[in-house]
């Protein structure tokens, strides 16, 4: 390979003068423009006439999910709650001729649901749902690929149906009634294919050593599936890292002589699982580095930034040994702490992963905009994104639509409604409603409703989301993984900490690739954080960190990692990589307890519980107000909020 002056492959051996979307752009238009729309005054204009142009969801060909390049909080999404946030943001709205018995911030699975409940509980409502994003769903995104002319899909953001905890009667009645079955459909799905490719059922998973955290490249294939001895073989570990990492997969030992289980619980709780390997197992700091990055998929920070204890929960290597009792204590994490107590919910993922509940409630809110019946047409079903948004419908959906202030409509303890004001295509305009719910991120609604109680903003703004990149990457086959015999690869010291093959999923009208010689897609995972820091200071430092990073820097560490990783295997990246959508969430996983820097509080005197207190006319709702990050309970704060708002009578 030809190398830079720093060691790299060159730009045109990886393949960055491809064709493969570098620019970042908003509906055909460069990013700069939209950054101009929070920068002043935004100019006040009334509804739309009849020589207006059409909003961009409204034109022909208008179809988000097929789009590649920066995705997620892609360019266009942000900059005005940006300016909003930093006194910077100043409009002169107009008030549209429109008046709704609810508007929805938000409409993502949360948000859906909260029309789904509120629908229900009134079948004549009219309401409106605004996201400020080109697409609906929320991290429920869809990434669509068309590949040798068949249809592939991955999920650019929520995985699958999962919980710690089984779902809610509420949670479970919200899937029936969109056609999912969730147990009925995983036996299907298992009983079609229990591993993810049938032409790699010898496949494993592997580690890849990268040379600038353990001094050489190499990929150790056979992960959990050979001998330690034979699968670290050739490994750039020292013979002691080689050996401590034997010693605490067999989990034989205890590290915390002389304590009962719950006397050992509670030192966990207090200690990260670095800590904890470090100070008592005591393995060598390569191990230390080979481990890092093990939590970062669950909590979105590594083993430095997460108790010892929540690891125990997910059968961390070198915890069998102090033999804990089942079952949780009070401080552990949402995750653990439901793992022990009830062995989780139903597990099952669509080929897009929880798109597929979003498609399923906006098909039930808007019937003519997603085709079909049943849940297996809807994995395949074109969504129209010119019927979300018709005036002669009940429930309408509004994209690239910012909300930027929700104010009651008079004193909040007598107010008749709320009225909702919201930049579109460089205007301010306002709305009203009778009742709003905020299902969007918890800690900007002190911004979009500075009329709240301080103790409320402050317990808002403590909702810290974990940063995140799903990224979705077509590749013109898989004769690498299937020559290597790898279907799944995890990179302590990558830039993204994990790849992996697409899921085989067959549902209706879908089918996944059998052969190693078509055309497919890799998932990959990152998590930007800053080890040593607190979680919340991790989360924050990660998040600047995307919001500068371009596409560019994307791809050329994408390529790069996938070239080292897979090169043994004859993996090419500038002619095998086809397409590339990278999926950036700054606001990702909703924050749930964290022992280490939070104190154990009430459950009412947690700021999930304090921040979502109802005021007035105005709810809030997604998983961030339940305090865990999960589908399940995104849809069970909906329905609290929904009831919140009918079921008083001042706010009937």
């Amino acid at each position: 390979m030809t190398r830079n002056r720093n060691g790299r492959p060159s730009d045109r051996e990886l393949g960055m003068h491809r064709a493969i979307t570098r620019r970042d752009f908003v509906q055909g238009a460069a990013v700069g423009s939209a950054g101009l729309l929070a920068a002043g005054w935004l100019p006040g204009c009334g509804p739309r006439d009849a020589t207006a142009p059409l909003a961009a969801q409204d034109r022909p060909g208008y179809y988000p999910p097929s789009l590649t390049g920066m995705r997620g909080s892609h360019p266009g999404s942000f900059e005005n709650a940006h300016a909003l946030r930093d006194g910077t943001l100043k409009t002169e709205p107009v008030e549209l001729r429109e008046q709704y018995d609810l508007v929805v911030v938000g409409a993502g699975i949360s948000g859906l649901s909260a029309a789904h409940f509120y629908l229900g509980a009134n079948p004549k409502a009219r309401i409106l749902l605004l996201d400020n994003h080109d697409d609906f769903g929320g991290h429920a995104k869809r990434n669509e690929f068309d590949l040798g002319g068949q249809l592939r899909l991955l999920n650019g953001g929520t995985l699958l149906i999962d919980s710690p905890r089984p779902y809610s009667a509420v949670a479970d009645g919200v899937l029936k009634a969109i056609g999912i079955d969730a147990p009925a459909l995983a036996k299907v799905i298992q009983q079609q294919d229990p591993d993810f490719y049938k032409f790699q059922e010898s496949s494993r998973s592997a580690i890849f050593f990268d040379r600038e955290t353990f001094g050489a490249d190499h990929l150790a294939v056979g992960f959990h599936h050979k001998p330690w001895a034979e699968f670290l073989h050739g490994a750039p570990l020292s013979d002691a890292a080689k050996r401590d990492i034997e010693r605490i997969e067999a989990g034989s030992e205890d590290y915390l002589p002389g304590l009962s289980s719950l006397q050992k619980k509670q030192r966990l709780l207090k200690m990260s699982y670095r800590d904890f390997l470090r100070d008592h197992a005591k393995v060598d700091p390569q191990v230390l580095a080979l481990y890092q990055a093990r939590t970062q998929g669950e909590w979105g920070v590594g083993i430095d930034a997460v108790s010892a204890l929540d690891c125990w929960g997910l059968g961390a290597p070198g915890m069998a040994g102090l033999k804990l009792d089942p079952g949780s204590i009070p401080g552990m994490g949402f995750t653990p702490a439901g793992y022990a107590d009830t062995g989780g919910s139903t597990r099952l993922h669509f080929p897009d992963g929880n798109a597929t509940i979003a498609r399923g409630l906006v098909r039930r809110l808007i019937p003519a905009a997603v085709p079909g019946s049943t849940v297996e047409d809807l994995v395949t079903a074109r969504a129209d994104y010119a019927r979300l948004d018709r005036a002669d419908q009940p429930v309408r959906l509004r994209l690239s639509s910012t909300v930027v202030r929700v104010l009651n409509d008079g004193a909040p303890d007598q107010a008749r409604g709320a009225r909702v004001t919201y930049i579109r295509d460089g205007r301010a305009l306002t709305v009203r409603a009778r009742h709003c719910v905020l299902a969007c991120y918890n800690m900007i609604i002190p911004y979009l409703a500075p009329e709240l109680p301080a103790r409320q903003k402050q317990a808002l703004h403590e909702l810290v989301k974990a940063p995140l990149v799903y990224t979705s990457v077509a590749i013109r086959n898989a004769r690498a993984f299937d020559k290597l015999g790898v279907k799944f690869i995890y990179a302590p010291g990558g830039y993204h900490t994990t790849a992996r093959l697409n899921a085989t999923v067959d549902i209706g009208a879908y089918k996944s690739p059998r052969s190693p010689d078509e055309p497919t897609l890799v998932w990959m995972t990152k998590t930007p954080c800053k080890p040593g820091l607190s979680e919340h200071d991790q989360n924050r430092a990660g998040r600047a960190e995307l919001l500068v990073t371009p596409f560019e820097v994307f791809e050329r560490n994408i390529r790069e990692q996938l070239g080292r990783m897979l090169g043994a295997g004859g993996f090419d990246p500038a002619s095998d990589i086809t397409a590339i959508t990278v999926n950036r969430w700054p606001h990702g996983y909703a924050p749930e307890h964290n022992s280490l820097w939070e104190p154990e509080l009430p459950e009412a005197e947690t700021p999930q519980v304090v921040g979502r207190a109802r005021f007035g006319r105005i709810a809030i709702a997604n998983s961030d107000s339940g305090g865990g990050a999960y589908t399940d309970v995104a849809i069970d704060q909906a329905y609290r909020a929904v009831n919140e708002l009918l079921g008083d009578a001042s706010g009937a």
